[in-house]
């Protein structure tokens, strides 16, 4: 794992190897091991290297092809490696290291663009081939690995992180209206924005192409859909209930085994829930030593606390197992280090915990395996079982569900950190939706803050609804394909957008903050393909999601794993902003700097504030969104 970055500049001499080693120094975490820097008009690349597979000075970045004309800086894994190297040796290739990276080159050279195909890993590249004076970015297919480019028209520079780009004086720093709408919608910005004017983030399953003077983007993959029987009750696919059981748990094993190719220690986040437990159980069936688990709960706060099931499966598996236990105290060490390496706003309030777990896990092993994909795969999240109960809702009388029920629920309290005021909040959640559309009420079930309340707050918001309108670009693009199944509807949403936008952007971040890479074997291309092939019903019943993924690996999860509730790597931070972390409230939301800033409404505000700190309604995703933009704001801007 680790860091690249690059500027191609044909219109003078503006590359210098002192602004790619500030580009460098700027993720040095990422690579810890090595830097190297090939400067060479028009394009000058840098890398940061955390040695995985081939510790050798070999492995040194930038790499290139024998005669020195083609070179490359790679960010991740690729797990077929082996096999590539055999097949480029046999074409006449000459490899100089034993790196899962170099086979790359000599399969553009053979086969241009379309050797994509071959590779299985998560990855984003840069190639600059100097015959034909081209860059060529590349993202993995699920974009478990960030790419962000700034292009003027003259330049083109390009980073694993934004901060990277920032370090080139000649990149502005402008808020793109657009962007920060979208922030505040979902605590985080999707790709292709950024919160920078002319910032962008390559998409997952795309790659770039700098040549002639003009870029241009192109899909290689997209997540492959069936067509669906109009009847619901015949198969989706070939396969019968028990074939596609063992189909997939061959395929995730298979993705597992890959993932424990590496020349240093290596481990598990085991959180406690089914998917990292599934990941755990099949890590301790295809390793000859105990699996090195890491988790972590909070003293004092039983209802954000999963270590209990965790210790389950580490005794079940036979784990050299680690818990670390927080408290506020611990939220507030790492707080800043977490916010100070956010270079644009990211409020998802789990990556504080992410941060420290990763930095425990990093005490002990170089790569760890993680559970991430498995939600937005086989239907774990709450909404999901709020669009199956749609239907059953929709037969109450409309002037019930309207005049009656709808204001009751409204008026009631809320609050995420009880959980007899959470169950509340949810069912508020899910009312408000029914009387939507499905696209409307997918966005619904999404946004932090809503569109009207996005209204209120902004100066000047900008025109129409960004995410509403992407949503509802994609349900026509795959209404054909998805017709008659809202979940895998919801769950290819999901998996083109929260999952690299948040869930993977999060982990990535956290730890690679710490030098630490994760591995994701639910987000094995293979896995999703097939898991895509299985209709909605398979993965999501009357008693709740992950229906298929449970049936099929059963046999290695403790009994308490079988019907658990979902609860997510949060932190309690509705109750810690009403007391221990009050202060961050009246540092950054304080009402001249509001006023001076100019962005947001005070008065709406204020509202949220004082309707957090009576418990009249939990508004502390709010709240912490527009903490973490303060700080952003503040060290950026």
């Amino acid at each position: 794992m680790c860091g690249i970055c690059g500027k191609v500049d044909f219109q003078g001499d503006r590359i210098s190897e002192e602004l790619l080693k500030k580009m460098c120094r700027s993720f040095a975490y990422r690579g810890p091991d090595d830097e190297g820097i090939l400067v060479s008009p028009p394009v000058g690349l840098g890398h940061r290297r955390l040695s995985i597979i081939d510790l050798s000075p070999a492995g040194h970045e930038p790499i290139g092809n024998e005669d020195g004309t083609i070179w490359m800086v790679f960010n991740g894994e690729i797990y077929d490696y082996k096999g590539l190297m055999a097949r480029v040796q046999e074409k006449g290739h000459a490899l100089r290291s034993d790196t899962d990276c170099e086979p790359i080159i000599h399969l553009y050279e053979d086969e241009g663009f379309a050797c994509l195909k071959h590779l299985n890993g998560m990855f984003a590249f840069a190639l600059w081939d100097g015959p034909r004076q081209r860059l060529w970015l590349v993202r993995d297919r699920l974009g478990v690995k960030p790419l962000h480019y700034y292009w003027d028209g003259k330049s083109l520079v390009f980073g694993s992180e934004i901060k990277a780009i920032l370090s080139d004086p000649d990149i502005p720093r402008e808020i793109d209206p657009e962007a920060l709408e979208l922030y505040l919608t979902l605590n985080y910005i999707p790709a292709p924005w950024t919160i920078y004017r002319n910032i962008r983030k390559l998409l997952p399953g795309h790659y770039l192409v700098f040549q002639k003077g003009e870029v241009s983007t192109t899909e290689y993959w997209d997540v492959p859909l069936l067509h669906h029987p109009q009847d619901q009750t015949s198969p989706r696919g070939p396969d019968s209930a028990h074939q596609s059981m063992e189909r997939l748990k061959d395929l995730l094993e298979a993705s597992v085994k890959r993932r424990l190719i590496a020349d240093v220690p290596l481990g598990a986040f085991l959180s406690g829930g089914i998917d990292s437990s599934i990941v755990v159980g099949l890590m301790a069936r295809n390793s000859t030593r105990p699996v090195k688990t890491f988790s972590i709960g909070y003293h004092d706060l039983p209802a954000f606390d999963e270590t209990r099931y965790a210790k389950e499966v580490a005794q079940l598996n036979q784990t050299d197992h680690h818990e670390f236990k927080l408290g506020y105290k611990d939220i507030l060490e790492a707080f800043p280090k977490v916010l100070e390496s956010l270079d644009e706003p990211f409020a998802d309030s789990s990556a504080v915990p992410t941060f420290i777990v990763s930095r425990e896990t990093r005490g002990h092993v170089t790569v760890a395996l993680s559970g991430d994909g498995g939600d937005e795969l086989f239907a774990g999240y709450r909404m999901y079982r709020g669009e199956f109960w749609s239907r059953y809702y929709a037969k109450i009388p409309a002037f019930l569900r309207e005049s009656v029920i709808a204001p009751v629920i409204q008026t009631l309290p809320d609050a995420r950190d009880k959980p007899a005021l959470e169950r509340i909040r949810r069912v508020k959640k899910f009312v408000r939706g029914m009387s939507l559309r499905f696209p409307e009420r997918f966005c619904n079930w999404r946004e932090v803050f809503s569109s009207s309340l996005r209204r209120k707050l902004l100066k000047g918001p900008p025109a129409g609804d960004l995410f509403l309108e992407s949503v509802r670009a994609q349900v026509l693009a795959k209404e054909d394909a998805l017709r008659n199944d809202p979940i895998n509807l919801m769950l290819y949403l999901d998996v083109k957008g929260l999952l690299p936008g948040d869930m993977l952007n999060k982990v990535d971040r956290m730890s690679m903050l710490n030098s630490l890479e994760v591995r994701v074997p639910f987000l094995d291309y293979t896995v999703v393909e097939y898991v895509f092939t299985l209709r909605g019903k398979t993965k999501l019943t009357a008693k709740g999601g992950k229906a298929i993924l449970l049936d099929t690996f059963r046999d290695i999860l403790p009994q308490s794993l079988h019907r658990r509730p979902k609860w997510g790597f949060e932190m309690p931070v509705g109750a810690w902003l009403r007391k221990e972390l009050r202060f961050l409230v009246d540092e950054y939301l304080r009402k001249d700097l509001i006023q001076r800033q100019g962005i947001f409404d005070y008065d709406m505000i204020h509202s949220l504030t004082r309707d957090h700190m009576s418990g009249r309604q939990d508004t502390s995703w709010h709240l912490w969104n527009l903490i973490v933009f303060q700080h952003w704001f503040r060290t950026y801007m």
